[in-house]
């Protein structure tokens, strides 16, 4: 397993990788893309499985019959954030090959079919909204909403699929598909530090906080930054600068996060006043409540600072995803079956922690389908969404073999 594990990670970690900041820049649709696509169908096939994708975009790979039911499925994504770590995504693919390898290795027999999937656009860096592939299977997204998506060229996602070789027409639910499948189970790095402080390796989720991204455009008056006087100006850079700082006030207040990580300006000159600053808020809270409270201050905070400067404010809420409660029933069983096996208690807890995560994850956009959980492995930094992002050798061949004593139990016996 450890071979085979680290073969895989050699193969891919080149990928889409940045030479300039060492990060990934794996985007839907691109080249990068179809090398990570091809990576996949290289490494199922090798294992004697059968690759198809549905008409979203998604990859499976299978053993035994598709069409049987019942199905148990794990996996997760390829693509990346800009500049993204190696981890987020990759690590439940690679692992999910990896287990599948162990348990030949063990010898056993499969009595449900088994999937492995790399889901498509996960995380949103090209078109602005995360688990794309995942929400068209689960009709979480409309096909015309989607083919409402541009990405910061201006391309629409169906020119892009196109482009790519893929058919934008086919697109939308796939409920036939999810009605097939009796458990995904996804593993993922994670993206905090719960699992390093407590001092375990392998951890299960319990849930995804509500989160959501809205996109504030500030419009102002373009002129000349050397001859405009400061009263005369309406500079929407300023109200958008001290809606930034609403943010970390209102997050603070509710024990929430929110973050502007993302900024379009125009014209972008130097020496010019912006006529328009656009920037994309991301906020996400334990509970719909505490959401709702940072969402509404911060608004409230950027029409005020908009008034007094002269500025004209639009918000547009551009996802958002409720509070996913994973399966109970499926996420005790995890726990039962790592609480039994060397695998789940490699910390002194001496229990496998249950943890909630304030990131999205495919598995999250499925939960209203089918029955969900999630690993997580741990990450000793906490750091994700970044070239710095780790996960030790050993938690992550302990992760392999927690999800292989998983897949074990709900697909063999």
């Amino acid at each position: 397993m450890s071979e085979t594990f680290h073969a895989m990670w050699r193969s891919l970690r080149p990928l889409g990788r940045s030479a300039a900041s060492g990060g990934y820049r794996r985007y839907a649709w691109t080249d990068a893309d179809a090398d990570c696509r091809l990576w996949f169908r290289m490494q199922a096939e090798a294992r004697r499985l059968d690759v198809e994708t549905d008409r979203n975009g998604n990859q499976w790979a299978w053993l035994g019959d598709p069409t049987a039911g019942d199905a148990v499925v794990t996996g997760s994504h390829l693509d990346s954030v800009p500049d993204g770590g190696a981890f987020d995504g990759p690590l439940g693919v690679v692992s999910s090959f990896a287990a599948l390898d162990e348990l030949r290795a063990r010898g056993v027999s499969f009595k449900r079919p088994l999937a492995i999937v790399n889901f498509g656009d996960e995380e949103g860096a090209r078109f602005g909204l995360a688990c794309v592939g995942s929400r068209l299977t689960a009709g979480r997204l409309t096909k015309e909403q989607a083919y409402e998506l541009r990405d910061g060229d201006g391309v629409g996602l169906p020119q892009a699929m196109e482009a790519a070789g893929y058919d934008p027409e086919a697109i939308g639910p796939d409920p036939e598909r999810l009605a097939r499948i009796g458990a995904f189970v996804e593993l993922h790095v994670e993206q905090g530090r719960a699992l390093d402080l407590s001092g375990d390796a392998i951890g299960v989720a319990s849930s995804i906080w509500p989160h959501g991204r809205w996109r504030y455009d500030f419009a102002g008056e373009a002129n000349h930054a050397g001859t405009t006087r400061l009263v005369d100006r309406r500079d929407p850079m300023l109200t958008y600068a001290e809606t930034v700082l609403a943010a970390r006030r209102e997050a603070e207040l509710a024990g929430a996060v929110a973050t502007f990580g993302k900024i379009a300006v125009e014209p972008n000159g130097v020496n010019a006043i912006p006529s328009l600053v656009r920037g994309w808020l991301d906020a996400r809270a334990a509970d719909q409540d505490a959401l709702d409270a940072v969402v509404a201050g911060v608004e409230t905070a950027a029409r005020d600072y908009a008034d007094r400067h002269g500025i004209d404010l639009t918000v547009v809420r551009e996802s958002f995803t409720p509070v996913v409660d994973f399966s109970h029933a499926l996420r005790d069983e995890l726990s039962r079956i790592l609480g039994d096996s060397a695998a789940g208690t490699p910390g002194p807890s001496g229990k496998v922690p249950v943890l909630g995560t304030g990131a999205g994850h495919d598995a999250g956009i499925l939960s209203e389908s089918i029955p969900t959980a999630m690993l997580f492995v741990r990450n000793p930094t906490g750091v994700s969404h970044s070239p710095a992002e780790f996960a030790a050798e050993d938690d992550c061949l302990a992760g392999v073999r927690a999800l292989a004593d998983v897949l074990e139990e709900l697909a063999c016996r």
